[in-house]
């Protein structure tokens, strides 16, 4: 319970980063592109059909550019104040930490068990904690990763606790040698006992890897006999359990391994569909107030991290009871995410300062009662149901028809509802219940994944879940706390980088054409005019593929074709002021953050590449999908351990100098469509050119006759370099080199493309 007096300092404040010179800036630019379009208009009837493509084409980026402004106009984050929390809070409300994985070959075991290390080594009383990791690949390594993990954390908790530890996963702390200047005999003795122990356990792992003698030697395996990753009945089973625990720093939390019961026939909602079962588990043994999710990939960095959560929850001056999550940034241990890393930073925050940030799969803290359904109107002033929505949502058949019938699922929504204490029960006794509730068929008829819980109809399930809950009225809350909350790693650019985007980019596009989209919700929720914006940017990623591939190719038509694509004269002007002025922006954005110019094109670079050659794929997965002739899949993407040596400082000089990418900038290739149509465009504008260099002195005479000239050669070039990892890739061998059978397809394109153009 908090104490709400007002002569306290508060546990967390709101900062507004207001900045009118880059309102300015933001404002020129979409001036000077409103003046090319204008540009393009009144010289319309004068020019062929490559002004009216260019003229669509700079439409979109005008748009999108206004939907960037209209976002950044009031950034804000909230800054906390988790040493306060002790003083202001007598009672601290208990966390469920969920995480989830799905495929013990491209998410290692390792790598979740050390995610799970690390929450459960959090500085939050042990008995007001549980962890529960969802296994969807039903598979009996991960679960004998995380049993063996839990017998370490016994050690690894009291250690971190005692010692303070900066960063609590043993993968990353121990990366490092002990620095003896600053350890104490006891220290060190604590320090090589416990990465003895940490490298048992890794054997362990690794040797289980290839040998399954072990499932045969122990009972507790026998739920995993005969199972597939698709086939399966329900697996619950109760790790550890802290039985009395008082919060001791040697305790360790409660830890629970869940699969949830699965058969070919029917449709199991992918993360989204784990996640409930997750909700519902929990709500069953611990019924916390509020849950932790993370990506099994995504380790706590800060140990701070769930009492500076409760800092926004717990603090009543900034309207907490209208906040239904906390949303932590995405930092990376690796170099591949310079561009995500700033776009949270400037376009992440914009969004915090309207109705609250994005919910981004992970590194996230959820209100339960919220996830239950409940709207902002549902509540009075001091957080309690309102007599409206006490009738609405406690009539026991309401309940069965919304949560299922599990009598005991709906006594803990009951009690969730109505913010009840949690009573210290024994998790074994709710087995039977929890293997109920992760049935196949216990969410049909229900309003699980509809208007419940996490939201189905997209394999993006936390941007959909998220509008959701914005449209409902409430608010979220964004911290950016340094060191970084959580870390994870970025596949490399490559096949699995395109995977990637591709998913969240056909994700994105499913929710733009369901029921939750921002186009119907700016009008008729309760969801914020600016926050539909900033959905509305986010969503159509996947449509800026067409203008941007078509852009990519005019410069080269154009030098074929003979035509002007750029204004002449004077008016020249605007595109070489617009392309500046927009080049030394994002600059300043990334070494403003600490990134070099090198992270700058390279991140620029990746931009153009993933927008033409991945999102392009979205468009006819979203289409096949509305058309009904095709599903689309979620693909789990490969998680790697890093191999390089790591310091123990934070920020971002941690994640780039202790992690360095060797290859930043390199592409891996292998056969697949995606690097089809990037090796197509450097293809067709290194024809243009090259049929181009060898009359200089023409074009310029032609420049000044109304065809093309200089600047459309400038823009093949500029296109040529955005491309480069391409062009570095048709001479590159092994990973690093385009196989010969896509450039052959890609040369066939090229071909016609030219004879099109001439």
């Amino acid at each position: 319970m908090a104490d709400s007096s007002s002569s306290l300092p508060p546990l967390c404040e709101k900062i507004s980063y207001k900045n009118y010179f880059l309102r300015a800036v933001d404002l020129t630019i979409l001036g000077l592109l409103f003046s090319l379009l204008l540009y393009r208009i009144l010289l319309m009837n004068q020019n062929n059909t490559v002004w009216v493509v260019a003229f669509l084409c700079e439409s979109c980026f005008s748009f999108v550019w206004l939907l960037i402004t209209c976002i950044k106009w009031s950034p804000a984050a909230y800054k906390s104040y988790p040493e306060r929390l002790d003083e202001r809070v007598h009672d601290l409300p208990s966390v469920d930490m969920f995480v989830t994985t799905a495929d013990p070959v491209r998410e290692p075991p390792i790598l979740v068990a050390n995610t799970l290390l690390s929450l459960l080594a959090v500085n939050y009383p042990a008995n007001k904690l549980a962890c529960y990791v969802s296994d969807d690949g039903c598979s009996p390594l991960t679960y004998f990763s995380l049993k063996e993990a839990s017998k370490f954390a016994k050690i690894w908790v009291p250690f971190c606790k005692k010692y303070n530890v900066k960063v609590r996963a043993p993968f990353r702390y121990f990366l490092n040698p002990l620095a003896a200047t600053e350890s104490s005999d006891q220290f060190s003795r604590d320090w090589e006992m416990t990465k003895r122990e940490y490298e048992k356990l890794s054997r362990k792992v690794e040797d289980a890897t290839g040998d399954s003698h072990w499932l045969d030697e122990e009972d507790d395996f026998e739920a995993f006999s005969n199972t597939k990753p698709n086939d399966h009945s329900t697996i619950v089973k109760v790790v550890w359990e802290n039985k009395g625990g008082v919060g001791d720093e040697n305790e360790v939390p409660h830890f629970v391994y869940i699969s949830r019961e699965k058969r070919p026939n029917y449709l199991h909602h992918y993360k989204a569909g784990a996640m409930n079962f997750l909700v519902r588990v929990s709500g069953l043994m611990t019924n916390a107030p509020y849950m932790l999710n993370v990506d099994c990939d995504m380790y706590a960095n800060e140990a701070d991290v769930v009492r500076q959560a409760m800092c926004i929850f717990l603090q009543k001056s900034i309207n907490s009871n209208q906040c239904a999550f906390v949303q932590y940034p995405q930092d990376f241990y690796d170099s591949n995410a310079d561009e995500l890393t700033v776009l949270q930073s400037y376009l992440g925050q914009g969004i915090a300062g309207i109705q609250g940030p994005i919910y981004a799969g992970s590194g996230c803290f959820h209100t339960r009662r919220v996830m239950y359904g409940l709207s902002i109107d549902d509540l009075e002033e001091d957080g309690t149901l309102s007599s409206v929505a006490a009738r609405k949502y406690l009539a026991e058949k309401n309940l069965e028809r919304k949560f299922g019938n599990s009598k005991e699922m709906v006594k803990s929504v009951v009690e969730a509802l109505q913010r009840k204490p949690n009573p210290q029960n024994t998790l074994a006794n709710f087995l039977e219940a929890a293997q109920e509730v992760g049935h196949c068929h216990y969410e049909y008829q229900t309003s699980w994944g509809k208007t419940i819980g996490w939201l189905y109809e997209s394999t993006a399930e936390d941007a959909n879940t998220s509008i959701g809950i914005h449209s409902r009225g409430w608010t979220s809350s964004y911290i950016s706390p340094e060191p970084p909350a959580f870390l994870g790693a970025m596949p490399p650019g490559g096949p699995d980088a395109m995977l990637q985007q591709r998913r969240w980019a056909t994700g994105l596009l499913e929710v733009l054409f369901n029921k939750q989209s921002p186009l119907i919700g700016m009008f008729c929720r309760k969801i914020r005019f600016r926050q539909s914006l900033a959905y509305l940017y986010i969503f159509t990623w996947g449509l800026r593929s067409i203008p941007e591939l078509f852009y990519c190719l005019l410069p080269s038509y154009c030098l074929l074709h003979n035509s002007a694509l750029f204004p002449k004269g004077v008016y020249l002007g605007i595109i070489v002021t617009l392309v500046g002025m927009h080049c030394l922006y994002t600059l300043w954005e990334f070494m403003s953050l600490g990134f070099s110019v090198q992270s700058w094109f390279v991140s620029q670079s990746f931009w153009r590449i993933k927008t033409t050659c991945s999102w392009l794929f979205s468009i006819p997965d979203i289409i096949l999908k509305l058309l009904g002739i095709s599903k689309t899949v979620f693909i789990v993407t490969k998680k790697t351990m890093p191999k390089t040596m790591s310091g123990s400082g934070s920020g971002k000089a941690q994640r780039e100098d202790d992690c360095p990418n060797q290859d930043s900038g390199k592409f891996e290739f292998d056969g697949s469509l995606y690097f089809l149509p990037g090796t197509f465009i450097v293809l067709v504008n290194l024809a243009a050119l090259a049929g181009c260099s060898v009359g200089l002195k023409r074009l310029s005479r032609r420049h000044g006759e109304g065809g093309s000239g200089l600047a459309e050669a400038c823009g093949s070039i500029l296109v040529v370099m955005l491309f480069l990892p391409f062009l570095k890739g048709m001479f590159e061998k092994g990973k690093y080199g385009i196989p010969l059978s896509t450039i052959s397809k890609a040369a066939f394109l090229a071909v016609l493309f030219v004879v099109f153009a001439l």
